[in-house]
């Protein structure tokens, strides 16, 4: 194919991206909106505010010390530029390139190789790898997952989903509260209405989530674009760092089992680079595909098949499957 249709065929793919993820933030708010509004209007509107209130400011207050959060439950500390220079002159190289400001860079002491970016008004932004990612990979490979998380940067994922995530939570905790609300009063006035309204509204809460869950997984193809965008040669090494995350992960949490040890936390996975819960999965569909962590391994996945499981899996994950991943950084390479 001449490079100019493939130019074409890459900026149309990556406007696809961004119509996909628009058209998902759309549906979470338009449909939020409709059902409060609904709900609002069959039921005591105080209440239901004053809940609505409580969930959305316990919300803004969890982001605003989740950097604390995460530093307590992943042992993370900063960085300094004496230890580490060259990493360091990395990510200003990369920030740079992002056209925005080089971020805090930090130091997560597990052995699980992964990277996150994290960050609120509070502390500013936060870049972290693990102390298994700079064990487990090549300075090439080390720099390509930065450029994916200096993407998150760059794009707002941090802010973006926060807001979204606390939509589902607060059509939850309202819809839990009309139910209780209906149980407590019994048969008296219109409480078992009010029950199964509660009801629906915990199943929209789930359903919601659902979305919530695909923006996420959208999000991450357009970090790894950013990534590619700003890293030289960035497809091929991203492919292998990612590879060698998945296997090298497994290997750590089957260590883990057989001393009887309790897996690192992954309560923030959403903020990995990878899902560590999926480690196991990934990196069996890795070896399904017949091959190392080598290039030969990114060739050999684009030809493997999902099945339907395997939707089904990602359908509940804050990351896209491995193989869909690495097909579609094959196609920008």
């Amino acid at each position: 194919m001449p490079l100019s249709l493939q130019l074409l065929e890459t900026n149309m793919n990556a406007w696809k991206l961004r119509l996909s993820m628009a058209g998902t933030l759309a549906i979470i708010f338009g449909l939020s909106t409709l059902v409060f509004t609904v709900i609002m209007s069959l039921a005591g509107v105080f209440d239901l505010l004053m809940l609505g209130v409580l969930v959305v400011a316990f919300n803004i207050i969890q982001w605003l010390i989740s950097p604390y959060l995460v530093g307590a439950i992943y042992r993370v500390r900063e960085i300094p530029a004496s230890e580490n220079p060259q990493l360091h002159q990395m990510v200003d190289d990369l920030s740079q390139r992002s056209k925005i400001s080089k971020p805090r860079l930090m130091l997560s002491q597990i052995p699980i190789p992964n990277a996150f970016a994290y960050g609120s008004p509070l502390t500013g932004n936060r870049v972290a790898v693990t102390q298994g990612l700079l064990k487990s990979l090549d300075e090439d490979e080390v720099e390509a997952v930065i450029g994916h998380e200096l993407g998150h940067l760059r794009h707002r994922d941090v802010q973006v989903m926060m807001v979204v995530s606390f939509l589902p939570a607060l059509f939850y905790y309202i819809g839990f509260s009309l139910m209780l609300s209906g149980m407590y009063r019994g048969r008296r006035d219109d409480s078992g209405g009010a029950a199964l309204i509660g009801i629906g509204f915990m199943i929209f809460s789930w359903v919601l989530n659902l979305f919530t869950l695909y923006l996420s997984r959208l999000r991450e193809y357009y970090a790894d674009r950013h990534s590619v965008s700003v890293v030289d040669n960035g497809a091929k090494k991203l492919s292998l760092g990612l590879a060698k995350i998945v296997n090298t992960t497994r290997k750590v949490n089957d260590a883990k089992k057989a001393q009887r040890e309790k897996p690192s936390s992954s309560a923030f996975k959403a903020l990995f680079i990878a899902d560590p819960d999926r480690a196991n999965a990934d990196s069996a569909e890795l070896a399904a595909a017949g091959a190392q962590v080598d290039q030969k391994l990114v060739q050999e996945i684009m030809s493997k098949k999902l099945t339907f499981v395997d939707k089904l899996v990602e359908a509940l994950s804050t990351h896209p499957n491995i193989i869909k991943r690495l097909q579609a950084l094959q196609e920008l390479s």
